[in-house]
């Protein structure tokens, strides 16, 4: 039971920005969000939840409102914008986020399910058990069920292969890889706190000997670190991806492939050329809504 006093940061926008706005505030805080509508006046209120009241800083503001000029700047109405911050009183979290995660197959590899769940998997189906909480990454957003999909189709069971979690969140990659048999799996996130979950979740799922989770801020990842991997995931935000391509690259073996996920349709484009001129070629996307995702390798594969 989780009854502790939660921060709640809640963004304001017009209808129209939901979906990209309720994106946006999940990838700047590593955290599931909430939405709620006004039909009266056609507005949402799309809030995240904090543990402590240093999740939300000056460094956090200056993102979001970035990425909302960015997502208005797309040809999304989103004003009139308005940010709230407020402390809540304790709730059983747990319980309220119970009736709205169900589990999920990705093909016939892979099921991840909550621990509440008497779902049984298939014959040979790996299974991935995970509650929601207060980081980001549960399966349930279509950017995250992309990232599963690409393990699952990108996995060569006769032959070792390698990956790396950018952004790791609630570690629900890094744990989906181990169990389908990647090997090494290294996992790295900015925030504390998702690291701390990360590992929770890797015990309960018994691959904490198997997962390398760090503490690690991308933009201070060094350029010319040792390791390459068969398989990069960066589920992040548009700027990182664009500001941090070479980082990220750099981690990629020359036969690898490179996820990159969670991006608005309207910047896709973008995030591909730029890529593009890094050596990298699209080979698959996905488009879901108002984002779009893709698989990229090198050009000479």
């Amino acid at each position: 039971m989780n009854r502790r006093p939660l921060w709640q940061i809640t963004v304001t926008v017009a209808g129209e920005a939901e979906d990209a706005v309720c994106e946006m505030m999940e990838r700047v805080f590593a955290r599931p969000a909430t939405v709620y509508a006004r039909e009266e006046t056609s507005m949402s209120l799309i809030s995240v939840f904090c543990e402590k009241q240093s999740g939300w800083n000056a460094t956090r503001r200056k993102v979001m409102v970035s990425e909302l000029r960015q997502i208005e700047a797309c040809g999304l109405r989103a004003g009139p914008i308005g940010i709230a911050v407020k402390k809540l009183r304790p709730v059983d979290w747990a319980e309220a986020w119970r009736s709205h995660f169900r589990p999920i197959e990705v093909g016939l590899a892979l099921l991840v399910k909550p621990s509440w769940s008497n779902r049984r998997p298939r014959k040979d189906q790996a299974v991935v058990v995970l509650d929601p909480g207060l980081s980001f990454g549960t399966g349930q957003h279509p950017t995250t069920l992309f990232c599963l999909q690409q393990l699952v189709e990108s996995r060569y069971p006769s032959r070792p292969q390698s990956f790396l979690d950018i952004g790791t969140g609630s570690g629900i990659l890094a744990i989906a890889a181990a169990k389908l048999g990647y090997a090494p799996v290294d996992a790295f996130d900015f925030d504390p706190e998702a690291i701390r979950v990360a590992r929770l979740n890797a015990l309960k799922n018994q691959v904490q000997g198997r997962i390398s989770l760090r503490r690690q801020d991308l933009t201070d990842l060094p350029l010319n670190g040792p390791g390459r991997y068969n398989l990069v995931c960066a589920n992040l935000i548009f700027d990182l991806l664009l500001e941090e391509s070479r980082r990220i690259v750099k981690r990629l073996a020359l036969d690898g492939t490179l996820i990159l996920a969670g991006i608005l349709g309207n910047q896709f484009d973008k995030v591909r050329r730029h890529y593009q001129g890094k050596g990298l070629k699209l080979v698959k996307n996905l488009a879901d809504g108002e984002w779009k995702s893709g698989s990229f390798t090198f050009e000479h594969r």
